[in-house]
């Protein structure tokens, strides 16, 4: 048995042997390519109304893009549980369309929550129309979500969805109450990214193994994946704030910083930190008095302190607990792309 054929499902998502971070998205897009095409004219669909301003916010946030995670997962999850679509059996593709208008509507949100400019590239919604447009938007957008949760019918599908779109609002005021405060435990640090991020993920993943009428311990194998897969994304996102290339990011470098956000590169900073480095921490994120030279001097005491590489290191262990809770299922080619797509989440680089 040759290296390669030796390597375990961990080692390829910690990324030894696994292919770039666009060829896996591009490999799980191209394996789903019929159903995020019908998914995609669902949201476009979804997104029409009489009122003229909804879609041409909704044109402005399909315009600029995104990877499509969410629904991706969804869709890839009823392909894992043996979900077999026809003209009469698309509840995937209404799903996935479902998971995009929950994630999209909380963008919306916390664009303006944060008062960001830059979304994917380009200026977010709340800089063209306003915060008040995307405030209501974003609330049409979770009516709209709650619409296709009621016409699929299930219970357990309204159950799962609708408990990750609170857990979401949980997770963004439990982050809105540790802002400024370095004083946070990890733990709860960890808390606010499973409620913002990881929940959604999980819940993505699950409804999958429900509309394909599989076992609960199927179902909760996919939330476990969702899950562990959500909270290194945010872990990821959260070290990119600090190390991205803001062209490649797509978003300002430094947001979090400006804003006082508590995550993980802050922390381990400060808690590495020495007593005139606290007071530097405490005078920027807590008290938020900065200056143009405040978020230079917070990258270097980040790479003194090493924190990027505990951030990822983190991530990496989500990302093998997220692989390990795929070993239920036997071996595929979409097995093989949720693999992947764990490699894909820790080594990112927007």
């Amino acid at each position: 048995m040759g290296a390669a054929d030796s390597m375990t499902d961990a080692d390829q998502a910690r990324g030894h042997g696994a292919p770039s971070p666009a060829n896996v998205l591009a490999a799980l897009n191209a394996y789903l390519k019929a159903d995020m095409e019908a998914c995609n004219r669902e949201i476009v669909a979804r997104m029409h109304s009489p009122v003229p301003l909804i879609p041409q916010l909704g044109a402005h946030l399909v315009a600029a893009g995104g990877k499509r995670i969410r629904p991706l997962l969804t869709l890839a999850a009823a392909h894992l549980c043996g979900y077999e679509a026809g003209p009469d059996r698309q509840r995937h593709i209404a799903l996935a369309a479902c998971v995009e208008f929950i994630h999209t509507a909380t963008l919306l949100h916390d664009d303006v929550v944060d008062e960001s400019v830059m979304r994917r590239g380009l200026a977010s919604a709340n800089a063209v129309f306003g915060n008040k447009a995307s405030v209501l938007v974003g609330d049409f957008l979770f009516a709209r979500s709650f619409q296709l949760m009621t016409a699929d019918g299930s219970l357990k599908v309204m159950a799962i969805l609708s408990a990750a779109s609170a857990t979401i609002a949980e997770g963004e005021v439990l982050q809105m109450a540790t802002q400024n405060d370095l004083s946070t435990p990890i733990e709860t640090y960890l808390e606010v990214i499973h409620g913002k991020t990881a929940a959604l993920f999980a819940a993505a993943c699950r409804v999958g193994a429900v509309v394909a009428d599989r076992p609960e311990a199927e179902e909760l194998a996919l939330d476990a994946y969702g899950t562990n897969l959500g909270m290194a994304f945010q872990l990821v996102d959260d070290a990119l704030d600090y190390a991205a290339d803001q062209q490649v990011l797509g978003k300002t470098v430094g947001d979090d910083f400006r804003e006082g956000k508590i995550t993980l590169p802050v922390l381990a900073a400060y808690r590495a930190a020495d007593g005139e480095e606290r007071a530097f921490w405490q005078r920027v994120i807590e008290t938020g008095e900065q200056t143009d030279d405040d978020l230079p001097h917070a990258l270097a005491l980040i790479e003194k302190a090493d924190a990027i590489r505990v951030t990822l290191d983190r991530a990496a262990r989500y990302a093998d607990a997220a692989v390990k809770a795929l070993e239920i299922f036997p071996d595929s080619e979409i097995r093989r792309l949720l693999i992947d797509t764990a490699a894909y989440t820790v080594n990112r680089a927007n």
